[in-house]
């Protein structure tokens, strides 16, 4: 890690941060800064936290000095739709962000962001790197789908994994980059690649407006394809330990064709197993050097004495299948592609280091963040704050998370509680899923149709058909 360039004075002085008598949770400073870590297509089992092989003892020591939310769901699993609910605090229904080239102002053009409440408050805001959508690794190097209302500077980096494209495997070459099986032990240096520049320009940021309330975003384009990383995390995972997951012979024999369509040709968009071990084997790798990064930005929040004001929250925009089902990557229902790493670490929380098996939503996040900061979110938010469940992760909790996705003609719906996901394919007609997580936590059987579970489905169709009394089907664009 670069050294940190100025010395740390932490402010105490009458009228810096003095404390007060709040609501359980919040802080004890006035107007506390907010560092949000979002990362790329980061499944949840392998990056969070304390896995058996992949190793992210970085993101484990952020968790536990927070809440880890081991069932948290993103909205919409695909990079766009996912980003802007979160962002917006709104469900995609309502921004009507289904794909990656609708910008949700389009219809809302008047929204105030999570990042541009604080900055209407007197934050000061930046992104660094990726928060909104962004082709990766397409468009690294712009602004690509930003929102420019949310920040007050933005900042583009490009390393060299960005500019030695030409020299990465790809698998699948009949597939872009950005979706495909393809990777790269890289030469050189963390600092050289894409993500340890987001994270040197965050540090410096940090350093500049250490002495005033900042909303810094630090968006890092891993693990997402192409699998990049310096050679030394691939050498973290022998070939000989990474496996295909496993399953029933007739796993897909009760799985309605829909839920499948997000992988063509299946098993693993048609490559080899050895292949497919080969590019599960690089994700593994971006993961551990993505979680280098997040200790570097740890180190200098402790180095620049920002630690204990400072609200870390650590957010993956949806999961990531990597085999399971014969599928591979997101726009899918299973539980994989639709639970998401989420830590949120307050210096304030009265519980620390436990993890959290409420249902809650990315969603959720906005309100969260904006009551920990004593900021008035709008009135029309989707979400719920978290605040009871940084004090008591086990506090009573009856909120469900809701996923969906968009097959091009028709919605697939899912609803989450702690121990049932159903999910309903254009209404039904193509078909549903019923999986019982606590006999079946990688749902290879469908009870759907099992009359034993009928009042269960009743019950989560009803769910379903609450969320989505008003929803929104797209038209080709």
């Amino acid at each position: 890690m670069k050294p940190l360039l100025l010395p740390v004075l932490f402010c105490c002085m009458a009228g810096g941060f003095p404390a007060a008598v709040q609501a359980a949770g919040a802080p004890q400073v006035e107007r506390p800064n907010i560092l949000f870590i979002a990362v790329d297509d980061l499944n949840n089992d392998l990056g969070c936290y304390g896995h058996s092989l992949v190793r992210s003892p970085n993101i484990d020591r952020l968790a536990a000095r927070g809440t880890r939310f081991d069932r948290a769901y993103c909205q919409f699993p695909l990079c766009s739709p996912s980003r802007s609910s979160m962002l917006t605090g709104l469900r995609p229904d309502t921004t009507r962000v289904f794909d990656l080239r609708y910008h949700f102002r389009t219809h809302l053009p008047e929204i105030v962001t999570l990042p541009q409440l604080f900055a209407n408050h007197g934050w000061f805001t930046a992104r660094i790197g990726k928060l909104y959508h962004y082709g990766n690794p397409g468009t690294i190097g712009t602004s690509s789908l930003d929102d420019p209302q949310s920040w007050q500077q933005v900042v583009n980096p490009r390393g060299r994994d960005k500019d030695e494209e030409d020299q990465i495997i790809n698998h699948t070459p009949k597939r872009g980059l950005g979706s495909s099986l393809s990777f790269m032990a890289a030469d050189g240096d963390d600092e050289e690649q894409t993500d340890g520049l987001v994270v040197d320009e965050t540090i410096h940021l940090l350093q500049r407006h250490r002495d005033e309330p900042f909303f810094i975003a630090a968006g890092l384009y891993r693990p997402h394809c192409p699998y990049v990383a310096p050679k030394e995390y691939f050498d973290l995972y022998p070939m000989e330990r990474i496996r295909m997951p496993g399953g029933p012979a007739d796993d897909l024999a009760d799985i309605p064709e829909a839920a499948l369509l997000s992988v063509k040709p299946r098993p693993w968009f048609g490559v080899t197993e050895l292949q497919a071990r080969e590019a599960k084997r690089a994700y593994y790798a971006t993961i551990s050097f993505v979680d280098a990064q997040v200790g570097r930005l740890l180190d200098a929040l402790d180095e620049l004495g920002l630690r204990e004001r400072t609200i870390v929250v650590f957010w993956s925009d949806h999961g990531y299948l990597v085999g399971e089902h014969g599928l591979w990557m997101k726009q899918s229902l299973f539980e994989e592609a639709a639970r998401i790493p989420m830590i949120v670490a307050s210096p304030w929380q009265q519980t620390k280091g436990a993890g959290c098996g409420r249902t809650v939503e990315a969603v959720d996040l906005y309100p969260t963040l904006a009551e920990l900061a004593g900021l008035t979110p709008p009135g029309n938010l989707a979400g719920r704050s978290l605040c009871p469940l940084l004090d008591d992760p086990q506090s009573s909790w009856d909120k469900p998370a809701f996923t969906q996705v968009w097959r091009g003609g028709f919605p697939g719906y899912s609803v989450r509680t702690e121990r049932w996901r159903y999910s309903e394919w254009d209404d039904g007609k193509q078909g549903a899923e019923l999986y019982d997580h606590d006999a079946d936590p990688h749902e290879f059987n469908n009870l759907a149709a099992d009359a034993r579970y009928a009042d269960v489905v009743t019950g989560l169709k009803a769910l379903i058909a609450r969320n989505w009394a008003d929803s929104y089907r797209p038209v080709r664009r």
